[in-house]
């Protein structure tokens, strides 16, 4: 409802000069005071009684309503500076544009360091947009008012001052400078410092870079996304390094932490880089900015070796192949043993044995029963001796593998552990249901970097290594050159993620941070920024054996034979004469004993009969 100025007090003509100058575009305004003010709002309004014992909970719920500007006017606007820096964590609305306006209080006039007290605490140095009115001069006729900011932008040590912007004279009902009373738009920080926590982790961060090859002693995709942002906005970049946490994790609690997670919870840190993921939990309490890199996360391998010579005459048939075999030997013993009538010379097992090898078998038998068992064996024999052969000829000119990892349910299947540094590669996998998915969880470990280069060269475990979409691949130092020739890069991905910055809950920068990320995917640059850390600081040779990995082993290719091809075939010549001697000298002996015992029998009768 539109109201005549001339019935309003100077303080409410001066709330509707800047509501109609400053919040007229605002989706919604919210109202916290101890008394009825009047006032215009061209938009939606939530006009609140203060209650400072729920002063919290009566912010937190017109903020979860998506009020994004708030005027105060009440004796002690510290406490709600506070109250709001708690509702900011709380609360799941996220703005980086939020407007505060804070009006004078008769009972808090003569506070003359009351300016100090509101800018000095800890909330307003994440609040660009702050704007304090305070009484300069009270008279009959005319109310003067001062309109105060903080110093947001510029040396760290000034930005919690009070910075005087204009003054607003209720007579004239102007102001003596017209000056922007925002002027924080983010585009000029003056130096501000942007404290930034990240690890060396190639090749999205690299600190303690050798000066001559980058001036700044640091490189990376997402340095350099840092270091565009303050030439764009002129700051200064700080690094906070979490090399010891790396990724680090939340308290339970969520007021703290470690590594680049925890600084940026507890405000040591502005801006949170190192391939971090949009992970759920972080979410909750943190601003995410729009993607930057698409990884998607798989495994390097043992890679499969050639099979073991002693196997290769087992190899043409599969082991279902091998027990029909088997199966079928015993039941044509079993039929020719019936055919034959259970007579005592019979010697069916070797006779259906020499029928599956393709040996011709003497019988002087008419019988049809038999002849035709014989002749059923013989086609058998022949089909297999041919399958058998044909296949040896192929497993001994073509080289045979073992079975690769190429997927999740491969290293499942074999309880494969994989691992790396740190558990964040399982962040995104914690919460799923899949029973396929929990096992792959359960089989993850983590160890130092000692451990895990010890370990690379074990065949004991897989490694992580991240899949980037220029085709290069973020590995651990823990994998060298020399690990790696004996890994095979997995056909499948076990998830893909997307990186992001993270920034404190409705921090001022995620609007610029997602501006450049935007402008950066559509000129191309980090597609190029990544080729271009990968080429100048990432392992050449790692790289390449990652990335043909799958091409070394040419199982197509034929060969001549060597000794160790035919070692399984001696092994089996060896072991069937050994047992041929073996029955043949047991025969013997059985032999002896059994003539013995008739002679010694042959005596004992002889002397009874005498």
């Amino acid at each position: 409802m539109l109201l005549k100025m001339t019935h309003l007090l100077p303080l409410e003509l001066l709330l509707n000069s800047l509501i109609d100058k400053y919040l007229s575009t605002s989706y919604c305004i919210s109202f916290f005071t101890h008394e009825p003010i009047t006032f215009h709002s061209p938009v939606g309004f939530i006009y609140t009684i203060l209650d400072e014992e729920n002063l919290v909970e009566q912010i937190l719920n017109v903020s979860e309503m998506g009020c994004s500007d708030y005027v105060v006017h009440m004796k002690e606007p510290h406490k709600f500076v506070a109250a709001f820096e708690i509702v900011i964590h709380k609360g799941n609305i996220r703005r980086s544009d939020r407007k505060i306006i804070i009006l004078p209080h008769d009972d808090s006039s003569n506070d003359a360091n009351l300016p100090t007290k509101v800018f000095s605490t800890k909330g307003s140095g994440f609040v660009a947009n702050m704007l304090m009115a305070t009484y300069y001069k009270r008279d009959i006729d005319c109310e003067v008012f001062d309109l105060i900011t903080h110093k947001f932008v510029g040396p760290d040590e000034h930005i919690h001052e009070p910075l005087y912007l204009d003054r607003w004279n209720s007579c004239s009902n102007s102001f003596e400078k017209q000056v922007n009373l925002f002027p924080y738009d983010m585009t000029n920080l003056y130096g501000k410092t942007l404290r930034v926590a990240g690890f060396t982790y190639k090749p999205y961060v690299l600190l303690d870079v050798d000066t001559s090859l980058d001036p700044l002693g640091r490189d990376g995709i997402e340095v350099r996304i840092v270091d565009e942002l303050c030439r764009w906005l002129n700051c200064t970049v700080e690094i906070v390094p979490e090399d010891i946490d790396q990724w680090g994790e939340i308290y339970e609690n969520e007021t703290g932490g470690i590594g680049v997670i925890g600084s940026v919870v507890e405000d040591r840190a502005d801006l949170g880089i190192t391939a971090l993921y949009s992970w759920y939990e972080e979410w909750r309490v943190m601003d995410f900015s729009a993607a930057i890199v698409r990884t998607g996360i798989t495994c390097v391998a043992p890679a499969p070796r050639l099979l073991s010579s002693w196997e290769m005459p087992l190899m043409p048939f599969t082991w279902y192949s091998w027990l029909a075999v088997v199966f079928t030997f015993f039941y044509a013993s079993l039929g020719l043993l019936i055919a034959e009538g259970f007579p005592e010379d019979s010697h069916p097992f070797l006779t259906v044995f020499g029928m599956m090898i393709a040996q011709s078998q003497y019988e002087s038998s008419v019988s049809w029963k038999i002849r035709s068992v014989t002749g059923w064996l013989l086609i058998v024999g022949l089909i297999l001796g041919c399958a058998y052969g044909a296949g040896l000829a192929t497993t001994f000119t073509v080289p045979r593998y073992e079975p690769s990892i190429d997927t999740v349910q491969d290293i499942v299947d074999r309880d494969m552990k994989w691992g790396a540094t740190h558990d964040a590669w399982i962040f995104s996998l914690t919460l799923s249901t899949e029973p396929l998915v929990k096992q792959l969880v359960s089989q993850f470990r983590t160890g130092t970097f000692e451990e895990l280069k010890r370990k690379s060269f074990t065949r004991s475990m897989a490694f992580s290594v991240e899949k980037l979409p220029a085709g290069n691949f973020a590995i651990g130092e823990y994998l060298t050159k020399d690990a790696v020739l004996d890994m095979m890069l997995m056909l499948e991905d076990f998830y893909y993620e997307q990186c992001v910055v993270m920034m404190r809950k409705s921090s001022p920068y995620t609007e610029k941070v997602n501006t450049l990320v935007g402008r950066l995917h559509q000129s191309g640059l980090m597609l190029a920024w990544e080729t271009q850390v990968a080429l100048k600081h990432l392992d050449y040779k790692v790289q390449q054996e990652v990335r043909l990995s799958r091409y070394k082993n040419e199982g197509g290719v034929t060969r001549r034979l060597g000794m160790t091809d035919v070692v399984g075939i001696f092994i089996m010549y060896v072991s069937g004469v050994v047992l041929a001697f073996a029955v043949f000298f047991g025969e013997i002996f059985a032999n002896r004993r059994r003539v013995k015992k008739e002679s010694i029998h042959i005596v004992q009768e002889d002397s009874i009969e005498t």
